[in-house]
């Protein structure tokens, strides 16, 4: 038996801690060269390699562009080296006070415990509204 998490356990604890925690959860598991692929039609739309483009082109915009974002995973799908996540982003964009409510899934591909992938599927619709004044 091997004390090596399962990559549904790598992927979860991503997830299911405090903002804080899940980003150092998931530091610690990005491959050196992960592609994160963020949907055409959100903001952050486009493909980011390695740690440091992850972290700068997407979740230091998240957490500064918007109170309150949170991605809530209602379910895990797990198929050898790949694991699905389902889920709702919520949040409210700064610059124009709009709340917004989105499903996604995030389907990841995973070698020897390191994300080597994400790619992101999301009502892009349901953002763009938030991003738009009226």
């Amino acid at each position: 038996m091997t004390n090596t998490p399962s990559n549904l356990a790598i992927i979860q604890a991503t997830y299911e801690g405090t903002s804080e925690e899940n980003g150092k959860n998931l530091l610690a598991v990005l491959a050196p060269e992960a592609r994160w692929t963020e949907a055409a039609g959100f903001p952050y739309a486009g493909t980011y390699v390695g740690p440091e483009q992850i972290v700068a082109g997407v979740f230091q915009r998240l957490g500064t562009e918007w109170d309150g974002y949170n991605a809530k995973v209602h379910t895990y799908l797990a198929d050898g080296d790949r694991v699905a996540a389902f889920g709702v982003y919520s949040g409210t964009y700064r610059k124009t006070g709009k709340h917004m409510s989105a499903t996604f899934a995030h389907l990841y591909h995973l070698k020897d415990g390191k994300i080597l992938s994400m790619e992101q599927y999301v009502d892009s619709h349901m953002v763009q509204q938030a991003l738009t004044a009226q």
